[in-house]
């Protein structure tokens, strides 16, 4: 990309966030006129829309810190005129963090305004103003305002979402205000993130050579996002899996994430695999309409499987992370002593209780490709008996000879059986979930047409509406500032996101907000009650009555499902023959 055009990115960013702190504005850089013709009207923002934004708010901005690397810009006497003082303050937007030296020159030249003019706004923007921007305004709010790192980081995701978004970024702020663990994975990045995407130049827009991000090589570059890195994943929670580790070097886990993608025909990035939606009294007419087939809703961890050669077993999860799994082999059917490649499966770690103990299993109830073959565009059932005849027999076959020792594998490998939609009043009744050494917590409904990879309005997951429920932590941290009592906010997280939900200030008379720094799941249901509170120090009453006006004043909402009756009728009356 040119560096006489618009930063990569920059026309669909966001211009700025609300106040940080009531004191910081963090923002985008602004581009000057002689961008016009190559910036739609819509998408401009220049020192002038800046200037009018500060009036319509009644407010004074005394100082504008420019981060970053170039002059190009805008003039910066557009800002002058104004009134307010520009400093320009150099930070590479590419490989690497502010430095302390960068840091504190920040925090000494705000500390040193403030001191003089503790009433005006201090603008601070980057090229698209989250990673060089939060990182500074975090350092300052912890070094100045006594802030810890969690506060700081969480206020400036609120306050410019999604917030810092460059994991290194993140892991140095804790490094350096932290105890060097504890940093939150980077958030997801948005949309914006990805337009007119050019590995060959930093932020700015200035060129870095040929480094760019975990994108494999071989493919035409804008056509998927670049791959994030999750480093840390966990492959079973609370049980350990010999023989399974993390891949994490480039360019084999990129190589990885491609290649399964361009098996399911998955033209974005992220996770490939097929993505049920939950059943409602809208879509239970699909079964009215279409043949399906059904199995049990198991409550474990979502993997796909490539074998791609002996030793070349790897599984994927919803996060895109990936894992090696050593021995572990898939003989070719029609020559046994030839290992299975170029094959793609898809289905479910869960663990089974044997005697008490914990047994990891693998079920796999879908196949995209075999040995090259597109099987994935064939009819489910034949997808079905492909698992059967060229997966799982030739294993058994080899485990009766010897030649396959189960006990030295990392979990066994089984098919996951589906059925016509008839037998679901079977899997309904307690009968069948007490011959399961899993948990059962619903059905799938399987439509029997080709594999559709992505989110899936025709796969169904059907759960009893006692059973729907949200899991929700609140963070609980205390927030200071220089002469000031310490206050204790609590930050409300939903599910994997990483940027809070809601947060709320903490009567210091309650006895549960003596206890910072602690982490609590508490559980909803949509029968509009709220039925728990996981920690040894909750004392759930303040917590859950606070979190329900939260909850239930519309920040979220659900699609009622239909009961066990209803899904009864349909299955039985009037569904597809």
């Amino acid at each position: 990309m040119s560096n006489n055009g618009p930063p990569p990115r920059w026309r669909n960013c966001p211009r700025r966030g609300q106040l940080v702190a009531e004191k910081f504005l963090p923002m985008k850089t602004m581009l000057g006129p002689r961008y016009d013709d190559q910036v739609a009207e819509e998408n401009r923002f220049n020192p002038s829309m800046l200037s009018n934004y500060l009036k319509s708010l009644k407010v004074k901005m005394g100082l504008l810190v420019d981060l970053t690397n170039t002059t190009r810009f805008y003039d910066r006497s557009e800002i002058e005129k104004e009134g307010i003082k520009y400093m320009k303050l150099q930070c590479k937007g590419h490989g690497e963090c502010p430095s302390e030296e960068t840091t504190e020159m920040f925090i000494r030249l705000c500390e040193h305004f403030n001191e003089k003019n503790p009433t005006d706004l201090i603008g601070v923007h980057c090229t698209h103003g989250f990673n060089r921007t939060g990182f500074l305004i975090c350092a300052y709010l912890v070094e100045k305002m006594d802030w810890s790192i969690e506060a700081a980081v969480a206020a400036f995701a609120q306050a410019r979402a999604p917030g810092i978004y460059k994991g290194d970024y993140l892991k140095e702020l804790f490094r350096r205000y932290g105890d060097g663990e504890g940093a939150p994975p980077a958030p997801e990045l948005p949309e914006w993130c990805f337009d007119d995407d050019d590995g060959d130049v930093d932020d700015d827009g200035n060129a870095v050579g040929q480094e760019s991000g975990p994108s494999s090589s071989g493919s035409a570059p804008g056509k998927r996002k670049k791959e994030k890195i999750k480093l840390g994943a966990v492959f079973l929670e609370g049980v350990n899996v010999k023989g399974v580790t993390q891949v994490t070097i480039q360019p084999k886990l990129g190589e990885i994430q491609r290649m399964c993608q361009e098996m399911a025909e998955w033209d974005k990035s992220g996770f490939p695999g097929a993505q049920p939606v939950s059943m409602d009294r809208q879509n239970l007419r699909f079964l009215e309409q279409n043949p399906y087939k059904v199995s049990w809703k198991a409550d474990g961890t979502r993997y796909m499987m490539l074998i791609n050669g002996k030793n070349e077993v790897y599984m994927i999860d919803r996060d895109n992370a990936v894992f090696h799994i050593s021995n572990l082999e898939f003989p070719f059917r029609k020559e046994p002593r030839v290992h299975l490649s170029n094959t793609l499966l898809d289905g479910e770690m869960i663990i089974d209780k044997v005697n008490g103990h914990p047994v990891p299993r693998y079920l796999i109830y879908d196949i995209i490709k075999f040995n090259g073959q597109p099987v994935g565009q064939c009819d489910f059932n034949i997808r079905l008996l492909c698992i059967e005849k060229e997966i799982i027999s030739p294993r058994n076959e080899k485990m009766k000879t010897g030649q396959i020792d189960k006990t030295k594998e990392p979990y066994s490998v089984r098919q996951k059986p589906f059925y016509d939609i008839h037998a679901s009043r079977k899997l309904l009744e307690g009968s069948f979930t007490s011959q399961v050494s899993h948990e059962v917590d619903g059905l799938i409904f399987q439509p029997c047409g080709r594999y559709k990879p992505g989110r899936c309005d025709d796969i169904l997951k059907w759960k009893p509406p006692n059973l729907n429920s949200v899991d929700f932590r609140l963070k609980i941290t205390k927030v200071g500032g220089e002469g000031l009592l310490p206050q204790t906010f609590g930050f409300l997280y939903v599910g994997n996101y990483d940027r809070p939900f809601a947060q709320m200030k903490i009567p210091m008379y309650q006895p549960w907000a003596l206890s910072p720094n602690t982490a609590d799941s508490v559980y909803c249901s949509v029968s509009n009650l709220l039925t728990g509170c996981r920690s040894k120090s909750c004392s759930p009453g303040v917590i859950l009555c606070q979190i329900a006006c939260c909850y239930f004043c519309g920040k979220m909402c659900f699609t009622v499902s239909p009961n066990v009756n209803m899904l009864k009728m349909v299955i039985t009356c009037h569904r597809w023959t």
